[in-house]
């Protein structure tokens, strides 16, 4: 499975974040992650991708076929949603929300059978959560949360999965856990898009970055090649630096003004 978006443009009417000549390509086996500041139009592109926004010009193609020719479901079929959170004022089970993940596949009136309790079950154990199945998903953590959703796209048994902000709010824990289990699904084959606002998380797990501000494409490349602290200073409008250790692992850190003054003087 190939998504590809080229030269995408959408504006809302009554004004806002407006996105202008956006082209990348995502393919199976990659991790997309976005990155920019506030504002930037992340959450904006990926409701258009998703088709909760009408572009207004350009393309969103699935191997070579327009996203506005495929029905919902047919769409669910292939591309998952992992949303930053969701609130269930039902009472579900952990178990039941993983299984809606399976409407795609079923029919209007159609009940989910031993095959679609099976998946579902297959996709609780893949991200960890198989002893939650049980429980109300209101009455679990936000990370035990974001597992559960994450798990819930796996049962969609779809290809492309786009992921808004996964590790958001997560504890140093939950985050790695579920960047873990990023890396393992596109070892596995699928083609993962993420936003996230920690550079880190684009070092750690992805195979490229898409750099957006003010709506437009600010660069786009390898996170070794492309994420430099020139860039990212020049991204976020702060001052960031990148640190190398010996054996290669980069990280991304903010520079204090206050703390970078406060070292001249002790220096």
């Amino acid at each position: 499975m190939t998504l590809r978006v080229e030269n995408l443009a959408f504006s809302f009417p009554q004004g806002g974040r407006s996105l202008a000549d956006i082209s990348f390509t995502l393919e199976r086996g990659e991790v997309t992650c976005i990155l920019g500041p506030n504002g930037a139009g992340k959450t904006t592109l990926i409701r258009c991708l998703l088709g909760g926004l009408a572009i207004h010009s350009g393309s969103v193609t699935f191997d070579g076929m327009s996203a506005r020719e495929f029905g919902p479901r047919q769409f669910a079929a292939r591309v998952a949603h992992v949303p930053q959170t969701t609130h269930s004022v039902f009472g579900h089970l952990v178990r039941d929300i993983v299984l809606m993940g399976r409407s795609a596949h079923l029919g209007m009136l159609q009940s989910p059978g031993a095959q679609d309790h099976q998946i579902a079950n297959a996709s609780l154990e893949r991200v960890g959560i198989s002893h939650l199945a049980e429980r109300q998903f209101a009455s679990i953590s936000g990370g035990e949360r974001q597992l559960c959703l994450l798990a819930r796209a796996l049962a969609q048994s779809a290809t492309v999965l786009i992921m808004d902000e996964p590790a958001a709010s997560l504890d140093f824990s939950n985050q790695i856990r579920i960047l873990d289990i990023v890396a393992s699904l596109a070892r596995n084959g699928y083609a993962i898009l993420m936003t996230t606002h920690h550079p880190d998380h684009a070092l750690l797990v992805g195979t490229k970055v898409l750099g957006l501000r003010e709506g437009r494409v600010f660069g786009i490349g390898s996170p070794r090649k492309l994420l430099t602290s020139d860039f990212l200073s020049d991204l976020y409008g702060a001052p960031v630096r990148i640190l190398e250790e010996a054996d290669g692992a980069r990280a991304c850190v903010p520079v204090l003004s206050n703390a970078s003054q406060e070292s001249q003087q002790h220096a």
